[in-house]
């Protein structure tokens, strides 16, 4: 099982790597599904990948404090909410439209109510 735990993990940050550079998918939740499952899969690949630059560019302010600056929320949020209004508006059934538009409302409410947000000159800084 811990090789399947591993594999998914390698599968996960190569996505969360990919969502790095492209706009239109999400970083932060790849890398925390990756994040679990070097937990289960390896103590040591774990120790690794804690101890990444993407691990702590993208995670570890928000693992250790459940914050985030608000410029990396709203890199998270913006594309993702644009590609849910493409699917608005691409959607004809006006009840999928309701729950997309409820959807990007709860992103919102809830990155900005549960998430504590910090300035820029809070969060640790590392070199690219």
């Amino acid at each position: 099982m811990k090789i399947v735990y591993l594999a998914l993990a390698f599968l996960f940050l190569a996505i969360g790597a990919v969502g790095v550079v492209l706009p239109v998918l999400p970083t932060t939740p790849f890398l925390l599904v990756a994040g679990a499952c070097f937990a289960r899969g390896s103590e040591r690949f774990h120790r690794w990948f804690l101890g990444t630059k993407l691990y702590q560019k993208h995670l570890d302010s928000f693992v250790k404090s459940r914050a985030m600056t608000l410029r990396t929320k709203l890199c998270i949020l913006l594309p993702a909410s644009g590609m849910l209004i493409l699917a608005m508006v691409l959607v004809p059934i006006l009840p999928m439209r309701i729950f997309i538009l409820c959807l990007i409302a709860f992103k919102y409410f809830y990155f900005f109510t549960r998430i504590k947000t910090i300035r820029e000159e809070a969060a640790p800084v590392y070199d690219d």
